[in-house]
């Protein structure tokens, strides 16, 4: 088991909606903030090599711990799916050979599970990641992700690199992205219907049918599982993080209505997407590898993360 107290530590997204729970985790495991390296943006674009290698110079890490990725809902990633794969694989790329060069002790890759194929068994099983294409609409960043597997996994049998990849499901929580042109289901629709209870507006419009299904992972549970890889995992084995709880849409809308007190019609804009059919992870191998389960209850989820958007989000 690594002990990361003693280790310097650097967190690509570390700024993040997940980098800070991260960074928190870390915190409570006695890492000194001197020895946790957050790059931002600013300073240092990793999609470029000359900037991971000038990042990698400065912060002399011996971890790594790579969030930082450019994503968002299915609009967002139907709107970018160039940018988007394009993105998410230079990031991975650089840092994972630049990891290689510098002789870093481990690398832990979070991945995501956009990268199931699109008509994956449910629940998803860490084995099914290549029995199928992803679903059409985030395929480009689904794959970008998932190609960091095979990389890493090279680089382990060629190069000796430690490493560990956890595939959290969607997450949700306080701080998430609020942006109505990138967020994920569940902060879109606490703001929407936020929105249209302080509007007095007499309905919703959701994209879909309603009929898929999602399952949502508390960010500080994710937190605690990716921590507990770094500490734990030395192969790039896939493993699931999920929140145990698979859900319709329509029924989660519902849940984030009354969460928020809105009382309109929610109106189906048939026109619109699904994206994938179901999404529902399989977390055996999370409990027996890392000794790690969820926490939050997710009723009690929704309502902490309508409370922080109350108060912090409309502003």
């Amino acid at each position: 088991m690594m002990k990361l107290a003693s280790q310097r530590i650097v967190v690509t997204g570390g700024a993040g909606f997940l980098g800070k729970a991260v960074t928190h985790v870390l915190r409570e495991r006695g890492v000194p903030d001197a020895n946790i390296v957050v790059p931002r943006r600013r300073d240092f674009d990793l999609t470029v090599e000359g900037d991971v290698a000038r990042l990698y110079d400065m912060a002399q890490p011996d971890v790594v711990i790579h969030l930082a990725a450019e994503v968002g809902g299915i609009g967002a990633n139907m709107a970018h799916p160039g940018r988007f794969f394009y993105a998410n694989m230079a990031m991975g790329m650089h840092l994972v050979e630049h990891a290689r060069r510098v002789g870093l002790k481990k690398f832990v890759h979070t991945g995501t599970v956009c990268a199931y194929p699109k008509y994956c068994p449910v629940p998803f099983q860490e084995d099914d990641i290549w029995n199928g294409y992803p679903e059409e609409t985030n395929a480009p960043y689904g794959v970008a992700k998932k190609a960091i597997f095979v990389m890493l996994d090279g680089y382990r049998r060629e190069y000796g690199l430690a490493s560990t990849v956890v595939v959290p499901v969607n997450l949700y929580g306080p701080a998430d992205n609020f942006d109505p042109a990138s967020s994920h289901v569940i902060p879109a629709l606490i703001r929407k219907c936020e929105e249209a209870r302080l509007a007095d507006a007499p309905e919703v419009v959701c994209w879909g049918t309603g009929s898929a299904t999602r399952e949502f992972l508390y960010v500080d549970d994710a937190a605690e599982g990716i921590v507990r890889a770094a500490e734990v995992m030395d192969e790039p084995v896939p493993i699931n993080l999920g929140g145990g709880i698979e859900i319709a849409i329509r029924d989660l809308v519902t849940k984030i209505a009354a969460a928020c007190d809105y009382r309109g019609r929610v109106v189906w804009d048939t026109t619109k997407p699904d994206g994938q059919p179901r999404r529902g992870l399989d977390i055996s191998r999370a409990k027996s590898l890392l000794g790690w389960t969820p926490k939050q209850d997710f009723d009690a989820g929704l309502k902490t993360t309508v409370e922080w958007w109350r108060a912090h989000g409309r502003s």
